[in-house]
């Protein structure tokens, strides 16, 4: 065998071990959150319960739907709980081939990135899921009762979470963006509209064609937009940018 088919047969070996270790994180993480999940969905539901005091609790009509939803709470905090394994275990492969400089960036990149995930998270369940449950839960009535599925509801708010938390991550992909040289630092203050268009559709997707959670997740997209904005024209210079002319 030639040394470069060795070479190559190592690193196959090295991310085979380092994505096992990476699943067993999340197995053993979400094993041992199954037997929290009661306690998690509790937590889970009380910005419903919040939203409409006169509800006591959720309903389910499927033999097989509780205990599918609580797997369901249970792999994902095992993958929130065992993500510092996983991004470990990444940057273990990864960082070997990586110059200083490189790894310095490549540090600041996953702090940054995991921060704002976790701020959007945060806004979801704190900010915005409990102003939209109260509006949704405001049709209730004489003529009309709420009974709010257990595996609807932990499909909205795991939806919710995720959307909010990718989306925080849009300040910093567009200060990336310009640091890369991919884009000038007057682009996307030039091509706002367009954004601010795609930001709509986006929204109205990721909120399944609802439009108090589209307008709920499309107003604080809109801000960290210009928050993106702001900060580009503070870290970049206007010379940046993939409009940067090269010397002859």
């Amino acid at each position: 065998m030639s040394p470069l088919a060795d070479h190559f047969g190592d690193h196959l070996k090295e991310l085979r071990r380092r994505v096992s270790i990476a699943f067993a994180a999340v197995v053993l993480c979400s094993l041992a959150a199954y037997f929290f999940s009661s306690q998690l969905a509790r937590f889970l539901v009380m910005p419903l319960f919040q939203a409409s005091p006169d509800l006591s609790s959720l309903v389910y009509t499927n033999l097989t739907e509780a205990f599918v939803s609580y797997l369901k709470i249970s792999v994902l905090v095992g993958l929130i709980v065992a993500f510092p394994v996983m991004l470990y275990e990444a940057w273990a492969f990864v960082s070997p081939g990586l110059h200083k400089h490189e790894k310095k960036v490549g540090l600041a990149v996953v702090f940054w990135a995991t921060l704002l995930f976790g701020f959007g998270v945060c806004f979801a369940y704190f900010v915005v899921m409990p102003q939209a449950l109260k509006f949704l839960m405001s049709f209730a009535g004489d003529n009309l009762q709420a009974l709010p599925k257990l595996d609807s509801y932990l499909t909205f708010v795991i939806r919710a979470s995720l959307a909010f938390g990718l989306s925080f991550e849009i300040p910093f992909l567009m200060v990336a963006a310009g640091k890369t040289g991919l884009v000038q630092q007057t682009y996307f203050s030039r091509q706002r509209k367009y954004f601010y268009l795609a930001i709509l559709v986006l929204a109205f997707l990721l909120a399944a064609g609802d439009m108090v959670s589209t307008l709920l997740l499309a107003l604080p997209l809109f801000l960290l937009y210009e928050a993106g904005i702001l900060v580009m024209r503070i870290f970049i210079r206007p010379a940046e940018g993939a409009g940067q002319k090269t010397k002859e």
